[in-house]
């Protein structure tokens, strides 16, 4: 029989300096960590609260000047009044049609086909091809806007018009008769640097032997994209797809620089620039701060939502799960 050992001084020793170890290690990580959530607390959840408790308030400039006070909690009222807004209807597939054919056209699919076309020819030149598409991105937006404006511009100052009555063509206000072609390309140019640069890491990361291979066997490039490269970056996918999105719901400075939502009323209006028009820059001279941020709340909900199915069709849980190793 057996008799239990006694823990002597020693292994108390070893056991209390593991634990302070593990304790210093736990310590040391949530340390790096705390700016990092310090930052997200006050510059992300406090003003999520803010603005959640500001679209239930009646808060507006005209009732508002340096008193709390007179900021009155009236519920729901803000979401009726967007749900009854005439021209809610209008903005809502505004948005869809801006976000859909913007990401669909330029911030995956061009940046997909920019990305492969620069990884299959030499290394220098896809370098230099690479670099040019980054430049809307980096070019500031008032600059890059006057550099549209000033290509779509009325005769005789528009670049475009200039070409068109050199070669005899008629000139036209492109801004006013086809304001979303040039939404959606000025934000889309934008958007592609952003796909490209994930997806160009993402296949230039693909083991080598795997792309040998598939050339061994006698596939073709097309094929080879099909079936090797596309499966092997399903992850940076669903990331470029997700953050696009969800960056696109809320950027409106290139649509307020280039068209403020108009020409007319409300032709290129989205929602996230209906959210600023009503709580900061309202056209009557009325900032309506808790109306705005019912807008802003229900743009929130949208991207909450969306972000969900994309994890649900792109199988996230997959994606993220630990590799399964037999033992022998």
């Amino acid at each position: 029989m057996s008799i239990p050992s006694v823990p002597t001084e020693k292994h108390k020793s070893a056991a209390t300096k593991n634990s302070s170890n593990a304790l210093r290690s736990y310590l040391g990580a949530y340390g790096f960590m705390a700016p990092a959530g310090v930052l997200v607390v006050i510059f992300f959840l406090i003003p999520v609260a803010i603005v959640l408790y500001l679209s239930v308030t009646n808060l507006a400039s005209s009732n508002f000047t340096s008193d709390l006070a007179k900021m009155e909690f009236i519920g729901l009222k803000n979401y009726r009044t967007l749900l009854n807004d005439q021209f809610a209807r209008k903005i809502f597939f505004n948005t869809i049609f801006y976000v859909l054919v913007t990401l669909s056209i330029f911030n995956v699919t061009l940046a997909l086909v920019v990305s492969l076309l620069t990884t299959h020819i030499d290394r220098g030149a896809g370098f230099f091809f690479r670099a040019l598409w980054i430049l809307p991105r980096i070019t500031s937006p008032v600059v890059y806007i006057l550099i549209w404006k000033r290509m779509t511009a009325e005769a005789p100052f528009g670049i475009i018009n200039q070409v068109n009555e050199f070669l005899g063509q008629p000139t036209y206000n492109y801004l006013a008769t086809n304001p979303w072609v040039f939404v959606v390309v000025v934000n889309g140019f934008i958007g592609v640097s952003f796909g490209m640069i994930i997806f160009t890491s993402a296949i230039e990361s693909i083991p080598k032997d795997l792309l040998n291979a598939s050339l061994v066997d006698g596939s073709s490039r097309l094929q080879r994209i099909r079936y090797v490269i596309i499966p092997l970056i399903r992850w940076p996918l669903l990331f470029v797809v997700t953050y696009q999105t969800l960056s696109l719901l809320t950027s409106f400075v290139e649509i307020q620089l280039l068209t403020d939502g108009g020409p007319g009323l409300y032709r290129t209006e989205v929602w996230s620039l209906t959210a600023y028009h009503r709580a900061l820059s309202n056209y009557f001279g009325n900032a309506q701060w808790g109306y705005g941020s019912a807008f802003a709340v229900l743009l929130v909900l949208i991207g909450v939502v969306l972000a969900v199915i994309y994890m649900r069709v792109f199988r996230f849980d997959e994606l993220v799960a630990e590799p399964r190793v037999e033992a022998l």
